[in-house]
């Protein structure tokens, strides 16, 4: 489909509406999160995207605006899978440290299976988060991993078993450096001590060892 003048009566020129619409965003956004994640932002062409989704760089526009707008709607978007993935997790009838291991073990698996999702927060950070800094559903669509993340805590210390001087966010910043470096550093890290990284190897032992370590930390100072 694509995006095509037409005149009126008053022979002036017309953008005839493309149907379907939230089909035709959902599809440009997959073909879009594939072309960003492969190329990076400046390497990312509006024509591929334009070509897998078998439509015109001006339907594209007509639903972002831009390049970058179609970025942080695709930047926007890969966080909100993450998100609504974990709100799935269902933590509550769990034990906190059960929680927490289930939390790390979730994490762990979704980078392996969601490389995409991994290069394009390279790709941003490398950018110096220049785009996320942008988009104003950010501020508060990573906030409900934090709130779980506190609420487990908060039962952990409340029963004793977790350390009183513990902030959700450094947890979380733990758990995401753990696991996405055995996808960011599967090449260097597999040539230089001939391990193999990534989803190759003991994935569970490596899994299980980073959960051990998160918990761990959280574990000093407790009763347990």
């Amino acid at each position: 489909m694509s995006l095509i003048p037409r005149t009126d009566a008053r022979g002036s020129a017309a953008m005839r509406k493309p149907k379907d619409p939230e089909a035709n965003r959902a599809r440009i956004l997959r073909s879009a999160t594939d072309e960003f994640a492969a190329r990076g932002f400046k390497g990312a062409s509006m024509d591929a995207i334009a070509a897998r989704t078998h439509t015109t760089r001006a339907l594209i526009n007509y639903y972002f605006g831009s390049k970058e707008q179609l970025y942080i709607a695709v930047l926007e978007r890969v966080y909100s899978e993450i998100r609504e993935a974990e709100a799935e997790l269902n933590l509550d009838h769990l034990e906190a440290p059960m929680a927490i291991r289930r939390i790390v073990e979730f994490t762990y698996n979704y980078y392996l299976t969601h490389e995409g999702f991994v290069r394009l927060v390279v790709a941003e950070n490398q950018a110096r988060g220049r785009h996320l800094k942008k988009s104003k559903a950010m501020r508060t669509l990573n906030r409900p991993i934090i709130d779980r993340l506190a609420r487990v805590i908060a039962r952990g210390q409340a029963e004793g078993l977790f350390r009183a001087d513990v902030e959700a966010v450094e947890i979380h910043k733990a758990i995401a450096a753990l696991g996405m470096f055995n996808v960011t550093n599967r090449y260097a890290f597999g040539a230089i001590f001939q391990r193999d990284m990534g989803a190759r190897g003991d994935i569970g032992r490596r899994r299980a060892m980073v959960a051990d370590m998160i918990l761990s930390y959280l574990t000093r100072g407790g009763r347990s």
